[in-house]
C-alpha cells in the first residue's frame, strides 16, 4: 500500500528531475535543498574552518558537489558512511560554431555526449539549456566577465526522422550517422535560398536574450555549454500507476534519492553526498570521480594522509546508479538467474572483472539490512557473452581506498532520451539508503 510519503517521493523526485535539465541545473538544485536544510555553503579557494557537528558543502564546476554531516566522534575512528551518484545524462550538446543554414533550413550542429540512444531523440519536442559564460558591464566593475545558467524551457528544436518512404529498410537497417543525421532543425525560412544575415547571431542573441533576464547589463555571449533536452515532463504510466517515466533516472534518479536520504537520516554519525561530473564520458576531469575533487575534500576534513586513511578503513561507500531490468520483449538479454524485475527493490551490481566495485563483504552487509527492515533486494550480474558498463564506484574506491557496494534502481531504456522505472523503486532505495547512513 503506498501512503501519503510514499507519494510525495515520488512527487519531489519529478519536480527535481523536469528542473534539472543538465548537471548545472541539478548541482544548483541539490545545493538550494542544502542550503534550506541549513547546511553552509564553502568556497574551495578560502581556508575552512570546520566545527564539530557542522554541515556542510562545496562544489565543483558548477556541476560536481560533495556535502557532509560531522560526527559525534572523530573522523578516523568512527569512519563516514558515503553515497555516490553522477549528475551529468547521455545527451546532445550544441557545438561552438554549431549554426548551419542551407536550403531555407536553420540547423544547430551537436556533438554526442556519453552513449546516447539515438533513434528516440528523433521526432520528439526539443529545448536547450546549460551554462553561459557573457560579458557584462557594471559602474563599480566595469567591463567583466559573468556565467548564469539558462532554461528555455519550451520547444525550440526538433529532428525530423526521413519517411519511410524514402527509405523502405527504415525498420530493419536504418543506421544513424552521428554527423551527417543529428544536426537539430531550429527554423525554416519558407524560401529556398539563404537570406543575407548572419545566422550564428541569430542564435547568440537567442541566448543574450535569457541571459538578459537575469542581468540586464549583459552585452556578448562569449561561450557556453547548452544541450538539447525533451520538453516532455517525468509522469506516472500505466494502466495501476506501477511505472515512472522521465527523462536522465539515470543518474538523477539516483542523485535525488541519495540527498533526501541524505536530508532526512538522523544526525550523529559521519556521512557524506558525493555527486560527480561527466561519469558518462569515463570521469577524468577535475570535476569527475576520477579527478582530484573528493580526495581533496577528505583531506581537508580529516587533517592529514594518516587520519584519512584510517577513516576510509572504517568507511563504506554506496555508489548508487541505475541498473538494467527485464526487458519482456527481450529477455534473452539478461542473465537468467540475475534479471531484475520493476517494483521489487534496489539492485546490487556484480562484476568479477571489477566493472563494479561489490563483493562479498559490502553486499552481505546491504543484504543483512535490507532483511533487518523489510526491504526486498535483487541482484543484477551481465550475461558471460556482453560486455559490462561501469560507474563511479570502482573509480572511487581506487581513489580513496575505500570500500564499496554498487547499486541501482531497476530501469528499462538506459540511455534513452525517456528512461522506464517502477514506481515502488525509489521509495524502496531511500528506505534502506537512510538506514545504511543512519547505521541501523
Amino acid at each position: 500500500m503506498r501512503d501519503n510519503e510514499h507519494k510525495r517521493l515520488n512527487e519531489s523526485l519529478f519536480s527535481f528531475l523536469d528542473d534539472s535539465p543538465t548537471p548545472f541545473h541539478a548541482t544548483e538544485n541539490m545545493a538550494a535543498k542544502l542550503l534550506s536544510a541549513g547546511f553552509e555553503q564553502l568556497d574551495e579557494a578560502l581556508s575552512w574552518s570546520l566545527d564539530a557537528g557542522g554541515r556542510y558543502f562545496v562544489t565543483r564546476n558548477g556541476s560536481s558537489l560533495i556535502a557532509w554531516q560531522h560526527g559525534s566522534g572523530l573522523l578516523e575512528e568512527q569512519g563516514v558512511r558515503l553515497l555516490g551518484a553522477h549528475t551529468d545524462s547521455p545527451n546532445l550538446r550544441v557545438r561552438p560554431n554549431a549554426v548551419k543554414k542551407s536550403k531555407g533550413i536553420m540547423q544547430l550542429a551537436v556533438d554526442v555526449y556519453g552513449g546516447v540512444l539515438l533513434n528516440p531523440w528523433f521526432d520528439r519536442d526539443l529545448s536547450l539549456a546549460g551554462r553561459v559564460h557573457y560579458e557584462t558591464r557594471s559602474s563599480s566593475k566595469g567591463l567583466s566577465i559573468a556565467s548564469t545558467l539558462i532554461d528555455l524551457k519550451c520547444p525550440i528544436g526538433i529532428l525530423p526522422s526521413l519517411a519511410i518512404h524514402l527509405d523502405r529498410e527504415a525498420n530493419t537497417k536504418r543506421n544513424i550517422n552521428a554527423q551527417l543525421h543529428t544536426p537539430v532543425y531550429v527554423g525554416a525560412s519558407g524560401v529556398a535560398c539563404d537570406k543575407n544575415t548572419d545566422a550564428e547571431d541569430e542564435f547568440r542573441k537567442l541566448l543574450l536574450e535569457q541571459i538578459r533576464q537575469s542581468d540586464a547589463n549583459a552585452s556578448k555571449v562569449l561561450d557556453y555549454e547548452v544541450a538539447f533536452y525533451d520538453v516532455q515532463n517525468a509522469s506516472v504510466v500505466g494502466i495501476t500507476g506501477d511505472l515512472i517515466a522521465s527523462a536522465r533516472f539515470d543518474n538523477l534518479l539516483s542523485c535525488f534519492v541519495d540527498l533526501q536520504a541524505f536530508l532526512d537520516s538522523e544526525q550523529g554519525y559521519w556521512k557524506m553526498l558525493v555527486c560527480s561530473d561527466h561519469e558518462e564520458v569515463g570521469s577524468q576531469s577535475a570535476s569527475g570521480a576520477a579527478g582530484p575533487f573528493l580526495k581533496q575534500t577528505l583531506e581537508r576534513i580529516a587533517g592529514s594522509s594518516e587520519a584519512l586513511a584510517r577513516a576510509m578503513h572504517q568507511s563504506m561507500l554506496i555508489s548508487t546508479d541505475n541498473a538494467h531490468a527485464l526487458h519482456a520483449n527481450y529477455a534473452e538479454k539478461m542473465e537468467p538467474a540475475h534479471s531484475p524485475a520493476l517494483n521489487a527493490g534496489p539492485v546490487i551490481k556484480v562484476n568479477a572483472n571489477q566493472r563494479y566495485a561489490s563483493n562479498s563483504e559490502t553486499q552481505a552487509l546491504f543484504r543483512s539490512l535490507c532483511e533487518r527492515h523489510d526491504i526486498p533486494v535483487q541482484s543484477f550480474v551481465t550475461r558471460g557473452d556482453m560486455g559490462c558498463g561501469s560507474t563511479i564506484g570502482p573509480i572511487t574506491s581506487a581513489e580513496i581506498g575505500v570500500k564499496t557496494l554498487d547499486l541501482g534502481v531497476p530501469t528499462l531504456g538506459m540511455h534513452s532520451i525517456r528512461e522506464t522505472a517502477g514506481y515502488d523503486d525509489p521509495w524502496f532505495l531511500y528506505q534502506a539508503l537512510k538506514h545504511f547512513l543512519q547505521r541501523d
